[in-house]
C-alpha cells in the first residue's frame, strides 16, 4: 500500500481534519479519537450507495456489503501480523462488550482463576470480577512495574484466565512482558486475554504476530467509527459455552434445538444485526493508518514528537503533579491545591478539551493510589504543536491566576 506525505492546513493540522474549528483544541483522544474525512467519506457512501445487510443476501448492494466487512476482517488481522487460518475476527459494541462476550461463555470447570493488574480500566476491571463469580474461582488482582510489566509469579498462572490491558488509559505505560507473559500461562494451561483499546491506534506493533488468544479494542480510539472488535484464536471460540444468540448465528432451528454456523468463528460472537457501516469505515481507518504520513512521518513518530512536547511542558508548570515518568500520547496529573474538573471547566472557555475525573479506573487512582480527581490530556492525529502550546500557555496561565 503506498504511503503518502499528508497534506496540512494553514494551522498545520491534517487536511483530512480541516473541518475542525480554527481554535479547538481536543485533547481527548484516549476517550474516542477524531475521524479524519476518508472514514466519514466511507460511512455516507455506504448510507447513500449501498445501505442494504450483509449476510447471505443475493442482490447487488448485499454483495458488495459482505465483500467490504471481508475485507475489513481481513485488515484487522493483516494489522497484527495474524493469520485466518488461526483467528477469527468479530465485532460488536465496544471493548467492554468483547470482553464481556468472552469471560461469561467461558467454560466451566476448566479454569482455577481469573488474574488481572490494579492498572487496568472498568472495563477490564469489573467483568473479571463477575466471571470469576460465574466460574466459582478465586480473583487475583497483581501489581505492574513502572514499565508496565506485570508483576507475577509462573504458579500463579496455573489454569489461569489473565486479562489486562496492553497500553494504560491512565499514563500510556506499556505491556513490556506480553510476549513472556503469554509463553508462560500457555505453559500452565492458561490462556491471555488483551484489553488493546489504547494500543490498536498507534502501538499495534506490540501485537504483531502475537499468541495471545484474545485481542479486544474499539474502533472509535483508531480513527474509526464506533464499533468494537474482538480478534480470537480459534480454539478459544471454539471452547465457548455460547449463550448470547440471535439471527446471523445460525445455520437451523427446530422447536427446541438449533445449529451453529458450520465454519463461521466469528459468527459466535455476532448475534444479530451488524453495524455494516461501522465496520466497513474502520477497514477505511486502517487503510488510512497504513498510508498517512504526518510531516514525511509516521503516525506514531508523529505522535511521539507531540508527546514528548506535551510532557516536557507540563513537567514545567509549577503545582502540578504527573502521574507519567515518561512522555505518552496520554499524560494524567493533579494540582493538590486545585480541583480537576475545575482546570478542565476553565480549559473549556478556552476552547481547549480535556478529561477530568479517574478515567474509568477508580480502584486504581481512587483506592490504591488515594489520588483526587485528575487532568488527562491525550493526543490524536489530528493535534498540532500549537494545540500543544496552546493547552500549555493556558493552563499555565490558569495555576499562576488560581494560586
Amino acid at each position: 500500500m503506498r504511503r503518502r506525505d499528508a497534506a496540512t492546513t494553514d494551522a498545520g493540522r491534517l487536511d483530512d481534519f480541516s473541518y475542525l474549528e480554527p481554535g479547538t483544541v481536543y485533547l481527548d483522544a484516549a476517550c474516542q479519537s477524531l475521524r479524519p474525512r476518508p472514514v466519514i467519506d466511507a460511512l455516507t457512501e455506504y448510507y447513500t450507495e449501498y445501505n442494504a445487510c450483509g449476510g447471505r443476501v443475493k442482490y447487488a448492494w448485499g454483495k458488495r456489503v459482505d465483500e467490504e466487512v471481508a475485507a475489513a476482517r481481513s485488515a484487522v488481522l493483516d494489522l497484527f501480523s495474524l493469520s485466518p487460518r488461526n483467528h477469527a475476527v468479530s465485532f460488536t459494541l465496544n471493548t467492554s462488550y468483547g470482553l464481556n462476550l468472552l469471560l461469561h461463555q467461558l467454560p466451566m470447570n476448566t479454569y482455577l482463576r481469573v488474574v488481572t493488574s490494579h492498572i487496568e480500566h472498568n472495563s477490564v476491571f469489573l467483568p473479571t470480577m463477575t466471571a470469576a463469580s460465574r466460574l466459582g474461582v478465586e480473583r487475583l488482582v497483581l501489581d505492574r512495574d513502572a514499565d508496565g510489566a506485570l508483576r507475577y509469579e509462573p504458579a500463579q498462572l496455573e489454569r489461569a484466565v489473565v486479562v489486562v490491558n496492553v497500553t494504560s488509559n491512565v499514563d500510556g505505560r506499556q505491556l513490556t512482558n506480553l510476549s513472556q507473559l503469554v509463553h508462560d500461562t500457555h505453559a500452565r494451561g492458561g490462556i491471555v486475554i488483551l484489553d488493546a483499546a489504547q494500543t490498536a491506534a498507534h502501538h499495534h506493533p506490540l501485537l504483531r504476530k502475537t499468541e495471545a488468544d484474545a485481542i479486544c479494542f474499539s474502533a472509535h480510539k483508531m480513527y474509526g467509527a464506533s464499533l468494537g472488535v474482538i480478534v480470537a484464536r480459534h480454539e478459544l471460540l471454539a471452547s465457548l459455552e455460547v449463550t448470547f444468540i440471535g439471527g446471523g448465528m445460525v445455520a437451523d432451528v427446530r422447536e427446541d434445538s438449533f445449529d451453529l454456523l458450520p465454519d463461521d468463528p466469528a459468527a459466535l460472537l455476532e448475534p444479530g444485526l451488524q453495524a455494516w457501516g461501522e465496520i466497513i469505515a474502520l477497514r477505511r481507518a486502517i487503510d488510512w493508518l497504513s498510508t498517512v504520513r504526518p510531516g514525511g512521518r509516521s503516525p506514531a513518530e508523529h505522535i511521539s514528537g507531540l508527546a514528548d512536547r506535551l510532557y516536557d511542558g507540563l513537567s514545567g508548570i509549577p503545582g502540578l503533579v504527573l502521574l507519567n515518568t515518561v512522555s505518552a500520547p496520554v499524560i494524567s496529573l493533579y494540582s493538590p491545591k486545585q480541583d480537576a474538573h475545575r482546570l478542565a471547566v476553565f480549559l473549556s472557555h478556552s476552547g481547549i478539551m480535556a478529561r477530568s475525573g479517574y478515567f474509568c479506573a477508580h480502584h486504581y487512582l481512587k483506592e490504591q493510589l488515594g489520588l483526587p480527581p485528575l487532568l488527562r490530556f491525550s493526543l490524536g492525529l489530528h493535534s498540532t504543536p500549537a494545540d500543544i502550546d496552546l493547552a500549555l500557555d493556558t493552563l499555565t496561565r490558569l495555576m499562576k491566576g488560581l494560586a
